[in-house]
């Protein structure tokens, strides 16, 4: 399926970073790193990444070396991506009490700052309030430089303010209060500009250009990807173009829920949208329009191999 991902002419492929999710809990489901290492091994061109990681059952000292092996595995593909985490069944698995929100933003800002650090200098140390690194060694560092690209999922001030000074690329979901049926790229293009001027401001506090700050929408159950049909997908990637987004992430189709979808009119989709964005010569180093096609997914038990 990864395979498959690079022929369609996808920029990216992405798998969840979690020991279950959801109603997927009792089914298949397998580790990221070695996802991710297969699906390298398997494949030439494309990006991989986490969409995202976090602190919920992690140490940035382990998790760091597997990073970097990633990234050498894949000869330099790889995009960390990382979030703050959330309460659900990660949270808890390793016997400990769910986080509040304060200690979640807490754990997850010296997170990135020392996986920040051990990804760059590749003999460390940190101590801080959460996690210490006593002389960590990640030889022989990324592949990359200075290290592998962050990929920061960020809703409110301080996450944005963390995207503005670690990120390569910004990742939302959409607005995480909307309770109801996803919405139409319509309006959900217009909560990710509000969203984007907000982290316009971020960047112009901390004296960065905040065009050189990617910005990928991971479609889902916060905002419609438009797989209804070729037209459908064509409309709700001129509207998130429209607003500044320069990635676009979709689901694999499963055949049942959650992302239940046809995989004939998906590919259908994604085979004509690929010879569109070529003839109109669209694409960047960040991907095609709206600068970059994701997919994700953990899948069902036939494609449990692309998260």
């Amino acid at each position: 399926m990864w395979r498959h991902a690079e022929e369609l002419g996808f920029d990216h492929a992405w798998t969840y970073d979690h020991l279950a999710w959801r109603s997927l809990r009792d089914a298949p489901w397998f580790a990221a790193v070695p996802t991710l290492t297969a699906a390298a091994l398997a494949t030439r061109r494309i990006r991989l990444g986490t969409l995202v990681a976090s602190p919920n059952f992690r140490h940035p000292v382990p998790f760091a070396k597997e990073v970097v092996t990633v990234d050498d595995i894949s000869g330099g593909r790889f995009t960390l991506g990382v979030g703050a985490g959330g309460t659900g069944w990660d949270a808890t698995v390793l016997g400990a009490e769910a986080w509040s929100a304060h200690e979640r933003a807490e754990r997850f800002a010296e997170f990135l700052e020392v996986l920040d650090l051990l990804l760059r200098e590749p003999a460390a140390s940190y101590r801080g309030r959460h996690y210490t690194a006593v002389e960590a060694r990640t030889y022989p560092g990324c592949l990359q430089e200075p290290r592998v690209p962050f990929a920061v999922a960020a809703a409110g001030g301080r996450g944005m303010r963390l995207a503005a000074r670690f990120a390569q690329t910004w990742v939302t979901v959409g607005d995480v209060a909307h309770a109801g049926p996803p919405l139409d790229a319509a309006h959900g293009s217009g909560v990710v500009g509000a969203q984007m001027a907000r982290l316009d401001e971020a960047c112009a506090a901390a004296g960065r250009d905040p065009g050189s700050l990617a910005r990928l929408v991971l479609t889902g159950p916060l905002l419609g990807a438009g797989l209804g049909s070729v037209d459908a997908f064509d409309e709700t990637v001129g509207r998130y173009a429209a607003v500044g987004v320069t990635d676009l992430v979709v689901h694999w189709p499963r055949r049942a829920e959650p992302y239940q979808g046809d995989p004939a009119l998906f590919e259908r989709i994604f085979s004509d949208f690929g010879r569109l964005a070529s003839a109109a010569g669209a694409g960047s180093d960040r991907g095609g329009a709206p600068g970059g096609r994701g997919q994700s997914d953990q899948g069902s038990a036939e494609s449990a191999s692309m998260p």
